[in-house]
């Protein structure tokens, strides 16, 4: 699903050369769940990022979903993220004054899908994480647990093969989090490759594959069996 080779990210100044991703080879399986932890600063959001095709590398290959990003155009890039790919943030940026079958329509209008089609798969997705009877609400009438679980029917409205969730429990307390864990796993176990970034030993525990980064560099990794991911040294 996601294969990097000898991936590089450097952010240059005037001044100043940072290496925020350092030679990082790895494979992540279609179908897996894997938590990516580490310290603030070590490079997990630029890993994301690039992930996500919302950044480009200096360095090596990036092939998702069978396909070599390197050197695509943004037309491509942008119509690859939009048909494959599902973002979940911490922070919801869910639209406050709309209610929340339009916030999860709004990505799905950039994808050329009927009406009717539109309004299946966001009944669908609203109805998975528990809040089909919500729809007519506005994002303020919902608790911070049940706002996050709208931003989970907004990415997987579009049924993406790959679901990036940058801290998505972050803002929650221990039971919500909890609860959109659970969902989250839920939705791994129907097919979609998760990938998520956080902070919480807890939650990196229960993903089935655990990525350490440190100072840009793949250090770790808890893995079944069946996994690979390659290291360099």
């Amino acid at each position: 699903m996601l294969i990097m080779k000898g991936v590089s990210k450097i952010f240059r100044t005037d001044l100043v050369e940072t290496h925020a991703l350092r030679n990082v080879d790895l494979h992540i399986k279609a179908g897996e769940f894997v938590s990516i932890t580490g310290p603030s600063g070590s490079g997990k959001t630029t890993f994301l990022n690039l992930a996500g095709l919302l950044e480009s590398f200096e360095e090596g290959d990036y092939f998702l979903d069978g396909e070599n990003v390197r050197g695509l155009s943004d037309n491509a890039l942008s119509d690859l993220r939009n048909q494959k790919i599902g973002f979940i943030f911490q922070s919801f940026n869910l639209l406050p004054d709309l209610p929340l079958f339009d916030n999860v329509d709004v990505p799905l209008r950039y994808r050329g899908l009927s009406a009717k089609d539109r309004k299946q798969r966001i009944e669908e997705a609203l109805e998975l994480v528990g809040l089909g009877s919500r729809m007519k609400h506005l994002p303020t009438q919902l608790s911070g647990g049940q706002q996050q679980r709208v931003a989970i029917a907004r990415a997987i409205a579009g049924k993406p093969r790959f679901l990036l969730a940058d801290e998505p429990t972050g803002n929650l307390d221990s039971q919500m989090a909890r609860q959109v864990m659970e969902l989250l796993e839920q939705i791994n176990q129907q097919g979609t490759t998760i990938v998520m970034v956080t902070h919480d030993d807890e939650l990196a525990r229960r993903a089935g594959r655990n990525i350490q980064i440190f100072d840009g560099q793949v250090s770790d990794v808890d893995q079944n069996p069946s996994d690979a991911l390659v290291k360099r040294a």
